[in-house]
């Protein structure tokens, strides 16, 4: 029980990543607030009676991330109804594939509101309730795409860029009162969603598996375990660092039939 009585709240927790992060934290002890658009409250209501059924408090904080005053008042729903918030993920997000020379304006400026600034504002208001008991772990997810980059994903990359930029500035702003920022930096993650796109051909798994030393997707809970570490007192002296999550996908240089002749001898 390393979480054991701490309160988290992560967003975009109906499915995926998100939901992976809330259940391990809810097995590790902590009570959990589920954020995701209010569109989603099956899927979010579902996560929370899975959360209950582990024997922790749960609740459904809806929220358009890209709204600074539903941000604002999703963080405070939730410490008014736990009574405080020790730690926070900043997970939502999604991705939008278009050519950057035809990139939509609205679709930019929703994507950047959703992926950066959503994170800085649900970052601020969570600081403010953590400052007063100097107390407090922020998790980002970032992405190998803020590390390099990826055609037609110009907002996405982008924005997680910014996420990782954003996570050394306020790690190192808000250490003195005991607040530890760190990111995530995952590569392709075999959600539900990869997962169907994959079954639908959109994606072929081999061309991505490729590229990874490992030689498989991670899993969602690959990240969730990370997640964990990050929000326990295992962790307490990492801060203003982004945890690549990757299976050496990032640094490996190497065409993909090397790994296939290795394994072949």
């Amino acid at each position: 029980m390393r979480l054991e009585n701490k309160v988290a709240l992560v967003t975009g927790a109906g499915r995926g990543i998100g939901k992976a992060i809330a259940l391990a934290y809810a097995r590790e002890g902590a009570d959990v607030a589920i954020n995701d658009l209010a569109a989603s409250v099956k899927d979010a209501e579902a996560v929370v009676q899975e959360i209950k059924a582990l024997g922790r408090r749960a609740m459904f904080a809806p929220a358009d991330m890209s709204l600074k005053t539903e941000v604002d008042g999703m963080v405070a729903a939730v410490t008014k109804n736990f009574g405080r918030l020790d730690i926070l993920v900043n997970n939502a997000g999604f991705t939008l594939v278009a050519p950057s020379v035809d990139f939509d304006e609205k679709k930019w400026r929703y994507s950047i509101d959703v992926l950066l600034n959503g994170v800085f504002f649900a970052s601020q208001a969570a600081a403010k309730d953590m400052m007063k008991r100097r107390s407090g772990r922020i998790i980002n997810m970032g992405s190998i795409a803020g590390l390099g980059g990826i055609p037609e994903r110009a907002a996405y990359c982008a924005a997680k860029a910014g996420v990782m930029a954003l996570t050394k500035v306020l790690g190192c702003e808000w250490a003195q009162w005991g607040i530890n920022v760190n990111a995530i930096a995952p590569s392709w993650v075999k959600t539900d969603l990869v997962a169907g796109l994959i079954a639908k051909g959109m994606y072929q798994e081999e061309a991505l598996t490729g590229r990874v030393p490992q030689g498989r997707l991670a899993k969602p809970e690959d990240i969730a375990a990370v997640a964990v570490f990050l929000a326990s007192e295992e962790a307490s002296y990492i801060n203003a660092q982004s945890i690549v999550v990757d299976g050496g996908m990032s640094t490996y240089i190497y065409l993909e039939s090397w790994l296939k002749d290795k394994a072949g001898k």
